[in-house]
């Protein structure tokens, strides 16, 4: 069934078929599709609809973080769906030679790094960890960044974001990440690498971020060169 809504043979906004004709289509009783329907129900796929069935529904939420400097909280609110962030882990710890070349620190400087799985309409999107310097930050330990956006944080401390620079691969999930945004070994994410410039131009953000394939598409906004 997950396999005819993403190919589109169940169309978004259509009706599924009743659970007799799905009974008799996949040749497996009533109670296992009535079943199957609930888990694709609570996956996203499928909204139940008083006195009118199931239907297919749009998953794809529309990112234009890639041309706009947002907050998550704020793009999704946008689109009238309902946030909310868990903080898997945020400590300082000694940069990596992968976050230290991103940031430009010298060797052995510390950083704070904060780990945060991020969901719209109670599924989870993206799984992101984020990299700032530590020693102009000392109080930044002290954010409940469940309720507070780091850009915000960022802007309060005189260091904020006004420019981005992202690069994107598509890859398979692996099992940590699998188990993080309930999507299957292997399944597609979209892997955000995310460089953040002050005014400046001093980099103080370095993130990454896996998206769900299946769930997210990503807006692009191009101007022609002078």
């Amino acid at each position: 069934m997950r396999s005819k809504i993403q190919n589109g043979e169940f169309q978004e906004g259509h009706l599924i078929p009743k659970e007799v004709e799905l009974a008799a289509l996949f040749q497996v009783s009533r109670p296992t599709v009535r079943q199957a329907v609930q888990e694709l129900v609570n996956q996203g796929y499928l909204e139940k609809r008083k006195r009118r069935g199931t239907i297919v529904t749009s998953r794809k939420i529309s990112q234009e973080f890639t041309h706009v400097i947002e907050s998550y909280n704020k793009e999704m609110n946008s689109k009238g769906l309902t946030t909310a962030t868990q903080v898997l882990s945020f400590r300082s710890e000694q940069a990596s030679a992968e976050v230290q070349a991103a940031l430009g620190l010298d060797h052995g400087a510390k950083v704070y790094r904060l780990e945060r799985l991020r969901f719209a309409n109670e599924q989870p999107v993206v799984w992101v960890t984020s990299f700032v310097p530590f020693r102009p930050l000392p109080k930044l330990g002290q954010v409940d960044f469940t309720q507070q956006s780091l850009y915000t944080e960022l802007a309060k401390a005189q260091h904020k974001i006004v420019r981005v620079r992202r690069k994107l691969e598509v890859m398979a999930a692996d099992e940590s990440t699998s188990v993080m945004l309930h999507i299957a070994v292997n399944a597609p994410i979209f892997y955000f690498h995310t460089w953040g410039a002050t005014v400046s131009g001093e980099i103080f953000e370095y993130s990454v971020a896996k998206y769900r394939g299946d769930i997210n598409s990503f807006q692009f906004e191009i101007n022609q060169r002078s």
